[in-house]
């Protein structure tokens, strides 16, 4: 049935109270659990104190965000401005030559930040992978370049490249083993485009203005060099109407949501709470169930700053990067599931839809998704619980189609061609609840722990069941009908926006 089916204004109205209660009622058992905690042995390492203002620890477990915003927040805000005004003055003098303008200062930040060695293995792996891309030859390029990446992500290849670079600081292991998969997936794409083009060859400086660029280097996203390239090359540099407000605007929200984050820690301590299974073993279902959830929401966030900073100092230079993931709260469907729209973005476009083509074979599909978690698996570094999640999201992207497949046979199709579309929107949501805690559970081991993943399977499935499981799956299914009827209004919005253009 279609997008745009419509649900009575009653009926949506008690979705939205239900799901607003449901979260009210979990959230304030998360909070009396960190409350209760504040000076547990356990979580001393991971509550910290935190701003003075409120007179709370604050949960510091996620030692990337305390750095990035703490003990390196003037360094990067350093780099990142100088970039922007760099850029800026290029753009206004030079715009011709913006790209090699940009390629120096990434070389020049990287060169300061990492010293000459790291440079030196990154430009070897680039060249390495020019010189592959000479030969115009897919496979080759696939094999150099996965070799390439696994010389980074298993041992005892990656100890041996890091023991080159010297020095000691706390991110010194995040931006080399980011700056180096980043180098290699963009030198990659460079490769794969080059083999496609029909005449001659992209050079390596051409290559060199690709990886340098200083906002995507160390952690992304990766743009594909064909839109890289197209976009950096453009000499008339004009804006669209109103697009400098929207990236004031969006910088707003970024700093805006870094705030709200940090005073969220002071209260919910979503992070440390479960390393202590027999302490979060004491909660609720209904506590526990959001505490899962408010972690996958936490990841999406930091990756939505993060990504979203860095896309607005893009778009500055005149550049439309990938966009940042999609909301874990809008994800029902395992094909949409994603934390790094870039790194999806490649993976869709040299390994997924490659293989699976239009993804309506099972037997191509299932080649084609085992074939992207594989690369996946090598991209994360391969280890237990990356293959435990490979596997999981592997199977439920594939489960997913099958169910999809078959409830399209004849029987099936002719039964909801006789339901009424909101019936059957109704029916479609009660199976996207339980698909949107298959995404949760299958990725929740891999951001927390497999133990964490474990209890909180047992507790809503098991122990829970029936009364839990039940009302979580109705709960779910609410918040399932709240995001249909997003959906239904942006297409309704769309297709308004395409007669506008149109006429």
């Amino acid at each position: 049935m279609g997008v745009k089916t419509m649900l009575p204004s009653y009926e949506l109205g008690f979705y939205a109270l239900v799901v607003t209660c449901a979260v009210v009622y979990s959230g304030s058992g998360i909070f009396e659990a960190s409350r209760d905690s504040t000076n547990r042995k356990a979580f001393r390492d991971g509550i910290k104190p935190g701003w003075h203002y409120f007179g709370r620890k604050m949960d510091v477990a996620d030692f990337e965000w305390v750095m990035w915003f703490t003990s390196f927040r003037n360094v990067i805000i350093f780099a990142l401005s100088g970039h922007v005004l760099f850029g800026k003055i290029c753009s206004m003098t030079v715009p011709q030559h913006r790209a090699v303008m940009y390629m120096l200062y990434g070389v020049s930040a990287v060169l300061g930040s990492m010293g000459l060695v790291y440079l030196m293995i990154i430009l070897s792996h680039c060249l390495v992978l020019y010189s592959v891309a000479l030969a115009k030859q897919k496979w080759l390029c696939y094999v150099a370049g996965f070799c390439c990446l696994a010389s980074f992500k298993v041992e005892p290849f990656s100890s041996w490249q890091s023991g080159f670079v010297t020095g000691a600081f706390d991110l010194q292991d995040v931006l080399f083993y980011g700056g180096s998969s980043f180098t290699i997936m963009r030198c990659m794409s460079f490769a794969l485009e080059s083999s496609e083009r029909k005449e001659g060859i992209y050079s390596i400086f051409d290559l060199l203005k690709y990886n340098f660029y200083l906002p995507f280097f160390f952690f992304g996203p990766v743009m594909t060099f064909d839109e890289f390239h197209a976009q950096v090359s453009t000499r008339e540099l004009r804006r669209k109407d109103d697009e400098m407000r929207s990236i004031r605007v969006h910088a707003l929200l970024h700093v805006g949501a870094i705030i709200a984050v940090d005073i969220f820690f002071h209260f919910f301590y979503i992070l440390t709470l479960p390393s202590d299974l027999k302490f979060v073993n004491r909660l609720s279902d209904w506590s526990l169930a959001g505490l899962a959830y408010s972690n996958l929401v936490y990841d999406w966030v930091k990756a939505a700053v993060m990504f979203g900073v860095i896309n607005t100092i893009a778009r500055l230079d005149h550049l439309d990067p990938p966009q940042p993931p999609k909301c874990i709260t809008m994800l029902y469907i395992f094909a949409e599931t994603h934390f790094d729209r870039g790194i999806n973005d490649w993976l869709c476009k040299y390994v997924y839809d490659h293989i699976g083509e239009n993804h309506d074979n099972i037997m191509k599909e299932l080649v084609a998704s085992v074939a992207t978690f594989a690369v996946t698996t090598l991209w994360l570094g391969p280890c237990e619980i990356v293959y435990i999640w490979s596997v999981f999201n592997c199977f439920g992207l594939n489960f997913e189609l099958w169910v999809q497949k078959f409830f399209q046979m004849e029987p099936f199709a002719k039964l909801e061609a006789k339901l009424s579309a909101a019936m059957s929107r109704r029916i479609r949501a009660a199976f996207g609840a339980v698909n949107f805690w298959a995404i949760v559970l299958y990725n929740i081991l891999a951001l927390n722990s497999l133990e964490f993943a474990i209890l909180v399977t047992k507790r809503l499935l098991l122990t829970g069941f029936p009364v839990s499981t039940l009302s979580i799956w109705f709960i779910t299914y609410c918040g399932v009908q709240l995001i249909k009827e997003r959906e239904r209004i942006l297409a309704i919005e769309e297709e308004k926006c395409d007669k506008a253009k149109a006429e």
